[in-house]
């Protein structure tokens, strides 16, 4: 049975770094380190020592130029001290076998990495962005999500909706053309929705969906499945008294199943 090496990435205006190294454990890692982006690069870690890549949330470069604009940058032009390509090191990682796991600033880092929503098998090509959420504030909320069954996502297979929280300013999926969004339901790389708590269907009207997405867009998976972004925070619902009704007796599935299954699939490789 395989060992679960999961390396999370912090640095540069990341703060969920300590909740993704819990959840990664409570979900059964054998080895969760916390990592300084900047070691990737004085060749202290390897990334390809892993099998699990966590990039977490919070607010990289305090968002200056956009969310996540100024890492996606780090990471496509820094090298390591011994003349490593990042961008080549995160393709052997996925050649191998590994699973990324991107929350919020995460998500937001993916997307302009081009490894989500990777449509037709084309990575590393930026396809989509995440922009200001319609409300044109920070969103800090609880919703609920429909996870698509027919998506390849390792991480949500078996699931059906879960509830957790959001926190973020610019969550809302935007396209270059209304045939991506098309793409992206005929290939089923939507994993994740925003629905109505009460009539549990897709919706795209506030606070329900806390950003304005398009179709309800909360998580994006890539064509093998191995790649999951998503906007909110399943690391934050780790324990059932984090729930916010919970002392009137209501829980829910923990967000760290998300964990659980992916981890659970490395295990078989």
């Amino acid at each position: 049975m395989a060992k679960v090496r999961t390396l999370v990435i912090t640095g540069y205006g990341t703060n969920c770094e300590r909740e993704c190294a819990f959840a990664a454990n409570q979900a059964g890692s054998d080895q969760t380190d916390i990592v300084y982006f900047f070691d990737l690069t004085a060749d202290k870690v390897r990334l390809t020592d892993y099998n699990f890549l966590i990039l977490p949330g919070g607010f990289l470069d305090g968002d200056d130029l956009g969310s996540a604009q100024a890492a996606a940058l780090r990471w496509r032009h820094m090298r390591t001290k011994s003349g490593r390509s990042l961008m080549e090191e995160l393709r052997i990682f996925l050649d191998a076998g590994g699973l990324i796991l991107g929350i919020c600033n995460g998500f937001q880092l993916l997307v302009k990495l081009g490894l989500l929503p990777a449509l037709d098998g084309q990575y590393f090509m930026r396809q989509v962005s995440l922009s200001h959420n319609d409300s044109a504030k920070y969103e800090d909320r609880w919703v609920t999500l429909k996870v698509n069954p027919g998506s390849p996502c390792v991480f949500t297979n078996g699931l059906d909706y879960l509830y957790i929280p959001v926190r973020h300013g610019e969550g809302k999926l935007v396209t270059d053309n209304e045939s991506t969004l098309v793409r992206l339901q005929e290939q089923n790389l939507i994993a994740l929705q925003y629905v109505d708590p009460k009539t549990l269907e897709v919706t795209q009207d506030y606070p329900a969906n806390p950003n304005g997405s398009p179709l309800g867009i909360a998580g994006l998976t890539d064509p093998s499945g191995r790649i999951l972004g998503l906007m909110p925070h399943p690391e934050a619902y780790n324990h059932p008294t984090n729930h916010p009704r919970w002392t009137r007796g209501e829980t829910s599935t923990l967000g760290t199943v998300l964990l659980e299954k992916g981890i659970a699939y490395l295990r078989t490789r």
